[in-house]
């Protein structure tokens, strides 16, 4: 097999076109490919009357390949690249690992286990996808929430109400691994080659589904609403774990016990830090959804061919005079603002897009980066208690009914509340109220807001739009908190405890904390041969 880079293909290429164009650079007949497909892809934009795909293609011949490569500079052979994950085969078959969390770190965890002969216990505070989205929209609707399980808890975890974005900065060669393992339980086979994937919530909710239902064919046992309580310890190292299940406690024994529990489970933070294991605070952001027109933003990246083309998305930052970074975040293309509060009398927004991202507003994240220093407190977990005084503020402004606060651009920029909608209508449920950013968000992160819009339009246009609508508050992009682990990522404070994934502080989306739950499962498997 040969890899081609940096091949350029139209935008509204096919088969045959991969076919002729690997042909060509090879300087072969189209005879000769047995077989032609893409390994990666992305959209050129950056001339607008040039926009074009940028691939690398995998190319199977029916000739000799050393002579070929040897002619072609854009040409390598590339078997030796491709990524064959080798479970680890643990040397006691007897242990008892309990995941605590199904979002991707706790089931890819719980999937290296099971595909290496172990049969952990799998549990979630929250309730299977179906049930879940069932009161997730009950939330939305009528305004019930339900506080053990929402978009934040539940199977699959947060990013199951996301846009299901597999793009990461992770080199990590597992990240092939879980792509790979999202396809064969459902997700669109395109996710192994464009360069920023996405699933979307509608196809992934399924997709997730399916995994958790393998895992119970492969013996995991799977416990929905049920929670971790408390932990056991004998001579400093984990013994059981404390649950609350059905209003009842249940004691579970474990050899390892492995916190995947997300970024939102405050309450298990509190319980951690109670019971003296070592944390830290770390850096977070906290801003506000941004929401465009998404013919808008399409126009702004592709110009004319925008119609031919995927919805547009985008990732910006700037850095201020201060030194102080914002950015955008989570950009979900034709998508929603969703309502993710986890906490009564809270409003907390993230963004949600189908497959097909074919809504008529696309929105993202505009985020102030927070340092520790920056909160004035003596509180350890103070950036978990700043988030929930932000969450707070904007439930009473926005009228404390869980309506959200909201703001047009303009009017902002102008540090003056809206009166009236332009062209651009909200897409947050279950209401929205005018108030002013001003008397939400902290004063350095409405600074860096209002200097970072107008430097982003300058390479966004229309980013500043006056119509375009401020949703706040964003307050959970990450963990404000980071449970300490060593090497071999144990806590350093009790033996067997594993810390996991974006909850603990080592992950910043579903890859990078799907690879942290395949890491952590490969050093208990390793820990057992000792």
């Amino acid at each position: 097999m040969i890899r081609l880079s940096n091949m350029r293909l139209p935008i509204n290429y096919n088969d045959e076109d991969i076919r002729k164009i690997c042909a060509k650079e090879l300087r072969i007949s189209p005879k000769n490919i047995e077989k032609a497909s893409l390994y990666k892809r992305s959209i050129d934009a950056r001339h607008k009357n040039d926009i074009h795909y940028v691939s690398q293609i995998e190319v199977f011949l029916n000739t000799n390949e050393k002579n070929i490569i040897s002619k072609c500079k854009s040409a390598k052979a590339a078997i030796s690249e491709k990524y064959n994950y080798e479970p680890v085969s643990p040397g006691d078959k007897s242990i008892k690992p309990l995941i605590i969390g199904m979002g991707p770190a706790g089931l890819f965890c719980a999937l290296i286990m099971c595909q290496s002969g172990i049969e952990p216990i799998v549990i979630d505070r929250g309730s299977s996808v179906d049930i879940r989205t069932k009161k997730v929209n009950e939330f939305w609707n009528n305004r019930n929430l339900d506080t053990e399980c929402n978009v934040q808890f539940g199977e699959g975890g947060a990013g199951t109400f996301s846009d299901g974005k597999l793009n990461t900065g992770t080199k990590d060669t597992r990240a092939r691994k879980v792509l790979e393992e999202f396809v064969h339980y459902g997700a669109p086979y395109e996710i192994l080659y464009n360069a920023k994937p996405h699933i979307g919530t509608d196809k992934l909710k399924a997709t997730i589904k399916n995994l958790r239902l393998d895992l119970e064919k492969m013996g995991a046992k799977i416990m929905f609403d049920t929670k971790l309580i408390n932990i056991n310890c004998n001579n400093n190292k984990v013994q059981s774990a404390v649950l609350m299940q059905n209003s009842k406690e249940i004691t579970i024994e474990c050899s390892h016990l492995i916190l995947a529990t997300g970024h939102s489970s405050r309450d298990t933070f509190e319980m951690l830090y109670n019971m003296g294991i070592s944390m830290e605070d770390k850096a977070f952001s906290v801003g506000a959804r941004i929401e465009h027109l998404r013919e808008k933003i399409d126009f702004a990246q592709y110009g004319n061919l925008s119609k031919q083309l995927p919805a547009a998305d985008y990732k910006e930052s700037v850095h201020l005079k201060d030194g102080r970074g914002v950015y955008t975040f989570c950009m979900c293309p034709g998508g929603v603002v969703v309502a993710s509060q986890s906490e009564k009398n809270s409003v907390v927004t993230n963004g949600m897009s189908y497959f097909k991202r074919d809504n008529i507003n696309s929105n993202s994240a505009l985020l102030v980066a927070v340092n520790p220093d920056d909160i004035k407190s003596n509180k350890k977990l103070k950036g978990m208690y700043f988030q929930r005084e932000l969450e707070k503020k904007a439930f009473i402004f926005g009228g404390e009914d869980y309506s959200a606060p909201v703001q047009k651009v303009g009017d902002f920029l102008k540090n003056q509340k809206s009166k009236s909608f332009g062209n651009i209508l909200p897409t947050y449920r279950p209401n929205v109220k005018f108030a002013k950013m001003d008397d939400i968000l902290p004063a350095f992160v409405v600074h860096g807001m209002r200097q970072a819009i107008p430097l982003i339009d300058k390479k966004l246009h229309g980013f500043a739009d006056s119509d375009a609508i401020l949703t706040a508050v964003e307050s959970r992009s990450s963990s404000p908190i980071r449970i300490l682990r060593n090497r071999d990522m144990q806590s350093v404070s009790i033996q067997n405890l594993y810390p996991c994934g974006e909850g603990a502080g080592y992950a910043g989306g579903i890859i990078s904390a799907a690879v942290d739950g395949i890491k952590c499962a490969e050093q208990i498997l390793l820990s057992t041969k000792k």
